[in-house]
């Protein structure tokens, strides 16, 4: 890749995005070409005034020199797929304004570019709808989708983990370089997206700070990436709405998991509902909509999971069935004494049939 540096050069750029960078291929014949341009050849280019032509030469200076900018790359063991590539993702190619370069952690060939779903949403996000997206996911298992995600705290880590877990392939988008993976506490997540066989991608420099403007960029790539979009949990001031703007934008589709109308966080769901966004409560909904229908589909996406009930526990789940109780609520309910209850609390905790969450509220899982 003889012309890497000067992508690299180009990807550093600011005056010059994928749209100019587009023009300029367009008029010269190669890349280094383009990067030597003078300004009165930049001059003969539409769009291209003297203010962007006075911005680009300056800020090629402040580059200084593009082989030691390739060097760094290549030393930190970064991948680094140019616009030009045939490995470009194919339909982030379509996007307005794709980036110019992708740097790269791990492997985009598990991917079927025509089977990505991403997921975004809240980072505060529930017990609830943690708990219905890692039931989507599981039921997912055994097609060869790819869950796409930005790794953020909440439905994004959520995702990311109900996709390995389930051996689905995962793609996460970072606003950052991968010298300053954030947040901290997702480096663990970092390294297990990699070693199944996912990637972790971002259009920065390694040197690149997560700086606020940095990830409603990244939403563009989240969304380019994927078939459709799926949110999970969004207030009306999150960010997970302009990653759902930018698939409507990209003319992708658009997804929602209806949550409960008692969190705030719920919000932003029922306004792009109501706004027309597919309602999604299961698997089922995302296959057939997609035509992503297979074969060996997981069982239990067409039969109930069967549990098989100890002592008082059958009580104990039917008062759960319907809303969370409190420890005090389940004894006034279910009649058991403190101990009883304590013992059949345990063991349903231990198979995975309710949650115990803060406050001593238990919750039944959405599996079950």
């Amino acid at each position: 890749m003889s012309d890497l540096k000067y992508w690299l050069g180009f990807s550093k750029i600011y005056s010059i995005g994928s749209v100019l960078l587009t023009r300029l291929l367009n008029h010269f014949e190669s890349i280094d070409q383009c990067w030597h341009a003078t300004t009165a050849d930049l001059l003969e280019i539409e769009r291209f005034s003297p203010k962007i032509i006075e911005k680009f030469h300056e800020e090629k200076k402040t580059l200084g020199d593009l082989d030691k900018l390739e060097e760094e790359i290549l030393r930190k063991n970064i991948q680094v797929i140019t616009f030009d590539s045939n490995d470009y993702p194919y339909y982030l190619k379509q996007i307005y304004d794709p980036p110019i370069a992708l740097f790269l952690k791990g492997s985009l060939k598990e991917c079927d570019p025509e089977k990505c779903l991403a997921v975004v949403g809240s980072r505060k996000s529930s017990s609830y709808i943690k708990e219905v997206l890692k039931k989507i996911i599981a039921d997912l298992r055994g097609t060869d989708i790819t869950i796409v995600s930005g790794m953020a705290l909440g439905v994004d880590s959520c995702a990311h983990s109900a996709a390995i877990a389930n051996n689905l392939t995962t793609f996460a988008v970072i606003g950052s370089g991968f010298d300053n993976i954030y947040p901290k506490q997702n480096k663990g997540l970092f390294e297990e997206i990699i070693q199944n066989n996912g990637a972790v991608i971002s259009e920065y420099f390694p040197d690149a700070q997560p700086a606020p403007f940095r990830f409603p960029r990244r939403n563009r790539i989240i969304s380019g990436l994927s078939q459709g979009t799926l949110v999970a949990e969004a207030g009306l001031n999150s960010g997970a709405l302009i990653t759902a703007s930018l698939c409507l934008e990209q003319n992708r589709e658009l997804m929602c998991i209806p949550g409960q109308v008692t969190n705030p966080n719920t919000d932003g769901i029922y306004k792009l509902i109501k706004e027309g966004a597919v309602v999604i409560t299961n698997a089922k909904d995302i296959l057939n909509h997609f035509g992503w229908q297979k074969n060996n589909l997981n069982e239990s996406l067409n039969k109930n999971v069967k549990i098989k009930f100890l002592d008082n526990e059958r009580k104990i789940y039917e008062i759960l069935n319907l809303e969370s109780k409190t420890f005090d609520d389940l004894i006034n309910e279910s009649k058991l004494s403190a101990q009883d209850l304590m013992t059949a609390l345990t063991s349903m905790e231990l198979n995975g049939i309710i949650t115990q969450m803060p406050g001593q509220m238990f919750v039944k899982n959405i599996n079950y």
